[in-house]
């Protein structure tokens, strides 16, 4: 099991980056993003019996959300969902995460030319979009509690995911990201070529244990 303990704290350019490294001596990247009203310490909850063979980097979002709860945002505040943001603005923060990716990852000396993506809600939606947009990059995609965004029919129409592994786990009584939301994603995801593996279970906006075992094996195999 990894050590929990040796998740540190930094700032790396303008991020605040919570960091797990690994001792593998061919280590993985697997980013770990946060959503609404999330931070940088809002994925570890998912993550704590991953293969320590991962080496995770949990990036703080760059958008204070101005709302009571607080937390941080991959968009401006000025939308009220990923829904209602444009694709040229979202794309800007799928090119600043892959610019943390490219620069974090040669400041430490790994070999980040592909790597694994996992978010929560706000942060599924940007983690499809990576998947999106950035193909040759990304390799296993797991989308929890989330969705997949607007404005993406010329990639799913171009088959960009072809046989890229999706998980996706969705909650039937959440009321956040609807379920019909999340099968709507699925057949989208589909579409577009990927490989889904599914869980579904009968909670709220968060991930069942049924479906974080079935994460980790997902992202073990």
């Amino acid at each position: 099991m990894p050590d929990l303990n040796n998740i540190s704290l930094i700032t790396f350019k303008d991020w605040t980056l919570r960091v797990r490294e690994s001792t593998d001596p061919a280590p993985r990247l697997l980013l770990l993003i946060h959503g609404l009203t999330g931070d940088e310490n809002s994925m570890w909850v998912f993550a704590r019996e991953l293969p320590s063979s991962y080496w995770m980097i949990a990036p703080r979002a760059p958008h204070d959300t101005q709302m009571p709860e607080g937390g941080y945002s991959w968009r401006p505040p000025r939308f009220a969902n990923m829904n209602e943001v444009s694709l040229d603005v979202q794309r800007s923060a799928a090119q600043a995460l892959i610019r943390l990716v490219d620069e974090y990852a040669a400041s430490v000396g790994l070999d980040a030319s592909s790597f694994d993506v996992m978010g929560f809600s706000q942060g599924a939606a940007m983690s499809s979009l990576l998947a999106f947009l950035y193909p040759d990059r990304v390799g296993k995609v797991a989308i929890l509690a989330g969705f997949v965004p607007r404005g993406l029919g010329e990639f799913v129409s171009q088959g960009s995911l072809e046989g890229k592994p999706f998980f996706v786990a969705h909650g039937t009584k959440d009321q956040m990201v609807s379920i019909d939301q999340a099968r709507a994603s699925i057949e989208i995801l589909e579409q577009a070529g990927a490989q889904v593996t599914y869980c579904e279970d009968n909670v709220g906006h968060k991930v069942s244990i049924t479906c974080l075992r079935a994460l980790q094996k997902f992202l073990a195999d």
